[in-house]
């Protein structure tokens, strides 16, 4: 029906919510689990793609869960006025409910319910790293450790033969150049700062996509393996400082088929021992 030339939605056809909407979906087999990524917009599920997409489908029981997580691209909305705030939309995704303004970017994750809703604006969305390790990644991370009962490590993991070494140390201690070292000579590779563990087996995951490089590092490799990293992007981190991001899925590296056993711990510093041991 209409009333002066406009059409009246009836209550029963309204999706307030956007429930309704049209939905882009990819599934992926993420840290033991079987994530359903699904979201309103292509290129958010592109960035999905191009981080996860390749990598080894590790297993760490039978029948791994499944978990779903939606990523909603927010309206960019209209300018705000200076004389209210921004306005409330109603949002949807994951099993959520909710409402958020223009613009807004935020995670929230339900273990219970094996799902996790992420807003993204399209501001958030010019910064394609941050928006995968800040809000993509959290989401991915948090997820699977909770769902499991894995332990969550800031951790370096390199093996060989099913048998893992973790490098553990604070941010700065050399984590990623050593495992840059091992991956040159071969080892397998399992993640360079975030390693998840399943207590009673000890068997280790992680996400095999990227090592961080710091420009100082390439000094102590071979000029060609150097020429090659520097031919990778560049990220820069909120501290300010600059990382090659070298793709481990391109380049022939090995990364590990499955997850590894830990057998041993190495903690790393970033304090020299000379000329004094350290304390």
């Amino acid at each position: 029906m209409t009333r002066k030339n406009q059409t009246i939605i009836p209550d029963l056809y309204a999706d307030p919510f956007g429930e309704r909407t049209p939905t882009l979906r990819a599934r992926l087999q993420l840290l033991g689990a079987r994530f359903q990524f699904e979201s309103n917009s292509r290129q958010l599920l592109q960035l999905v793609e191009s981080a996860y997409r390749g990598l080894p489908r590790h297993r760490l029981s039978d029948v791994g869960p499944r978990l779903r997580v939606r990523l909603q691209l927010m309206s960019g909305g209209p300018q705000r006025s200076r004389l209210e705030p921004p306005p409330l939309n109603m949002i949807s995704g994951g099993g959520f409910l909710g409402g958020a303004t223009h613009g807004s970017n935020f995670v929230l994750l339900s273990p219970p319910e094996r799902s996790a809703l992420i807003g993204i604006s399209p501001q958030m969305l010019r910064f394609p790293y941050h928006t995968r390790y800040e809000l993509i990644e959290f989401a991915v991370f948090t997820l699977a450790q909770r769902v499991q009962g894995l332990v969550s490590l800031h951790a370096a993991c390199v093996g060989r033969g099913g048998r893992g070494l973790l490098m553990m140390g604070p941010s700065g201690a050399g984590k990623s150049t050593v495992a840059l070292q091992c991956l040159l000579q071969g080892l397998d590779f399992l993640s360079e700062d975030a390693v998840f563990v399943a207590p009673d087996s000890l068997l280790a995951t992680g996400i095999a996509n990227f090592l961080h490089v710091p420009a100082n590092s390439l000094r102590w490799i071979e000029r060609d393996n150097a020429a090659a990293i520097r031919h990778s992007p560049v990220i820069r981190r909120r501290s300010g400082v600059k990382k090659f991001e070298l793709d481990l899925r391109r380049g022939g590296y090995r990364l590990a088929a499955s997850p590894l056993q830990i057998g041993a711990v190495v903690f790393l510093s970033p304090k020299s021992a000379a000329p004094s041991p350290i304390s």
